[in-house]
């Protein structure tokens, strides 16, 4: 018996490999082949056949051209089943590739990780990329949603695609990601050489614009004479890594800002410290704080989409506007103030295991999956049946 194939697709393999292994899996574990098409050679688990196309991140790059191309020809040659494809340039060039494959009864799936256009982003955000996402909508039988914001917009604004779904994001492993006992705790400080009476902040994320460092550099300026030991962790790479470090030496935070780098570690990182930030200026549903949270972190970020779908100020810890440093340094002063606030908000992160947990997110995912294989056999039983989809997930609305 031949057996039935996936694609994955995203921008880079990093994506995938961070994401999305226990998706891949489950699919292999089910007897599929599963295929990841992506930019970059590094082998991806799970995965039966990798092709490397030219997917950048940029809609303005001629290679992305090439890399239609390439996925046309890949999603002709296999004839997929279920095709799912991820990030803003894999899910726009897949879709228009599969749009043929769709006629035959393969079903494409997209996960939409936070859209580009949201409350408060810039007007050439929603010029750019609203009109691609609602077109590509219609090449889409079940689009994936995970924050309120996003679900809600898709259904306000009428998305064509066959199925609306809210899903709470890719998940996380609380047997991973718990609490460090005291003990525990330094002898990982002391691995690190990090003092036990430091007072550590951690940010793991791309050093990059989007993700918003310079904001949490100016907190710390603000901090320095508060604080009598501390230090702030950015774990991560990215293009704005060069201007960063400048601007930790203009201030004079050479001894209060470490980058970290690339870690395969944060299980770790995030257990030496004792809170977690993120400076971000826009989220889909941010894996960092999820981690954070799940390893007892009291969690100070800004209040923007994502980030306010996983803090429940006072819970899990604090919501700051993307204006207002000062009062960012006054909540971060707060939960150094107060070790048993912290200890407190510690205690709710079981609060989180019940929707964000690997095993609960697959179990949301799971039957769509199947539901896309239920359409491919109708349509492979009787190819002029018209699509008879079993989703239920457009009837409400999040968080209004």
């Amino acid at each position: 018996m031949v057996p039935k194939k996936v694609l994955f697709c995203a921008t880079v393999i990093s994506h995938l490999k961070a994401f999305h292994l226990p998706y891949l899996r489950w699919f292999q574990e089910q007897g599929w082949e599963v295929h990841a098409a992506t930019y970059g050679t590094e082998a991806v688990p799970y995965v039966d056949k990798q092709f490397n196309i030219p997917i950048q991140r940029s809609p303005f790059k001629l290679d992305n051209w090439r890399a239609y191309r390439q996925l046309k020809d890949i999603v002709r040659e296999n004839n997929y089943e279920i095709i799912h494809c991820h990030t803003p340039m894999g899910g726009v060039l897949t879709r228009l590739a599969a749009r043929q494959a769709r006629r035959t009864g393969t079903r494409v799936l997209y996960t939409a990780h936070g859209f580009h256009f949201f409350k408060g982003a810039s007007f050439q955000n929603w010029l750019l990329y609203y009109p691609v996402e609602k077109y590509l909508s219609r090449y889409t039988d079940c689009l994936l949603t995970m924050n309120a914001e996003d679900y809600n917009r898709a259904l306000d604004h009428q998305f064509k695609a066959g199925a609306i779904a809210y899903v709470h994001g890719v998940g996380i492993d609380f047997d991973k990601y718990k609490p460090a006992h005291e003990q525990e705790k330094r002898q990982l400080r002391e691995m690190h050489g990090i003092d036990s009476d430091e007072f550590i902040m951690i940010y793991a994320a791309e050093l990059s614009q989007r993700k918003n460092q310079a904001y949490l550099l100016e907190v710390v300026s603000l901090l320095r004479e508060r604080i009598p030991r501390f230090r702030l962790l950015l774990a991560g790479q990215g293009a704005l890594e060069g201007q960063y470090r400048e601007q930790v030496s203009r201030l004079g935070l050479e001894n209060l800002v470490t980058f970290l780098g690339h870690r395969t570690d944060m299980d770790q990182i995030y257990a030496l410290a004792d809170i977690a930030v993120s400076s971000s200026r826009q989220e889909g549903l941010p894996v960092n704080i999820m981690e954070a949270i799940a390893t007892g972190l009291p969690v100070v970020a800004t209040d923007v989409r994502g980030n306010r779908d996983l803090v429940e100020p006072g819970t899990h810890g604090f919501l700051v506007g993307l204006d207002e440093p000062s009062i960012f340094a006054e909540r971060i002063w707060e939960l150094f103030d107060n070790p048993q606030l912290r200890a407190d908000i510690r205690t709710n992160r079981d609060r989180l295991i019940s929707l964000y947990s690997v095993s609960h997110v697959l179990g949301e995912v799971i039957p769509i999956y199947t539901d896309a294989a239920r359409q491919w056999d109708i349509k492979e039983r009787n190819p002029g049946n018209k699509k008879d989809s079993t989703y239920q997930y457009n009837e409400r609305e999040i968080g209004k």
